[in-house]
């Protein structure tokens, strides 16, 4: 692939953050075309980044090298993989984004293997600068001796897939999986009738990844009418090591060190550890802000694992498809034991900032 690289985008919702990705990353790119179903987003979106519109497959020219399927597959009612397979046979090189089912995913790979192409699944958030800090800073404790002794982690059950990435790269692999959400009933009446009337957005699983324990909790609901949104939680992820413990507060950061707690002693080791911080941020304090997140974070994570494909294309680093397998496989065994989302209604307001929440006063707050 000595020119750059000719860039198709399939699809305009989610997208619309890989064309800006594309875009922005286009001294290495060259975005080529948008293959949509014709919606005046669609067309806006192509004539706002200066690229033809294509409608079917067929309509898209030999000379695209790479495709970014972005169109919901079929584990979640849409057809991408059938289209992600289209174009491997065509000979395109596909990046795909998740979720996928284990199935698709081996299918994708196996087409690609036949027609000379790589097919990758795409977790994007992984990709994102706080997120691969945080990997780098895990990989460095592991690399230094310290093993995972334990994980907690948090997350929406649409981007649940992600959150099992994020996890499995941290601790170094997802294989062997097992998961079990705990399901004894509450002893008392009282707490059964409790439990009947308040909603709990959030369930348990307790699993074992790679021989590591860990608790995870993902609010398990979905809102027909917004099925993207309404996360309490994107992703939070902590991995106890025995010298402290690294998490990742947010997607977008900040990341947090918190050591082991020592006791207090006579000696100078003992003193000297107690000077330490309880917590502290490595990097940023704070988290991204949204228009950071959307406006740079995201578009540029889409470039990362663009490179990423190129990379594996040339040669130039080895295949994850082992490790996109593993992990895939372990997110359809956690959401087994979750079982279907409930439907909900959310609210539909609007955020507080920090400072907002620092004006409040009592006499402001209304039940």
């Amino acid at each position: 692939m000595p020119r750059r690289p000719r860039v198709l985008v399939c699809g305009t919702t989610f997208g619309k953050v890989y064309l800006a990705g594309v875009d922005r990353a286009s001294p290495e790119f060259e975005l080529a075309g948008v293959l949509a179903r014709g919606s005046e987003r669609s067309r806006r979106l192509a004539e706002r980044y200066g690229v033809p519109l294509y409608t079917t497959v067929e309509e898209v020219p030999d000379s695209i090298d790479l495709a970014c399927v972005v169109v919901r597959a079929a584990i979640v009612g849409g057809r991408g993989s059938e289209l992600a397979q289209a174009l491997l046979r065509r000979g395109i090189h596909v990046l795909q984004e998740h979720p996928l089912h284990v199935r698709e995913l081996a299918e994708g790979l196996r087409v690609a293997s036949e027609h000379g192409v790589i097919h990758k699944l795409n977790t994007h958030y992984v990709h994102l600068t706080p997120v691969r800090e945080f990997l780098r800073l895990a990989g460095d404790l592991r690399a230094a001796g310290h093993r995972p002794c334990f994980v907690d982690a948090d997350g929406g059950v649409q981007v649940a897939h992600a959150l099992l990435d994020i996890v499995a790269r941290a601790i170094g692999g997802a294989s062997p999986a097992t998961f079990h959400a705990p399901t004894s009933a509450p002893q008392s009446p009282r707490a059964r009738l409790q439990l009947e009337r308040v909603r709990h957005p959030f369930r348990v699983v307790q699993a074992v990844l790679s021989g590591v324990p860990a608790t995870i909790k993902i609010q398990n609901q979905l809102d027909p009418e917004d099925p993207d949104g309404h996360f309490h939680v994107l992703h939070r992820v902590s991995v106890g090591f025995e010298v402290g413990t690294l998490t990742l507060y947010n997607t977008h950061g900040p990341l947090l060190w918190s050591p082991r707690q020592p006791l207090p002693r006579e000696d100078s080791a003992a003193l000297v550890q107690l000077e330490a911080s309880s917590t502290e941020a490595i990097g940023p304090e704070t988290g991204a802000r949204f228009d950071e997140i959307y406006g740079k974070l995201w578009p540029e994570a889409v470039g990362v694992a663009l490179r990423e494909l190129v990379r594996e294309i040339r040669g130039e680093s080895a295949s994850v498809a082992q490790h996109d397998l593993a992990v895939t496989g372990a997110w359809q065994l956690m959401m087994e034991e979750l079982g279907q989302p409930e439907l909900i209604r959310a609210p539909r307001v609007g955020s507080l900032s920090a400072s907002e929440v620092q004006g409040l006063s009592r006499a402001e707050v209304r039940p």
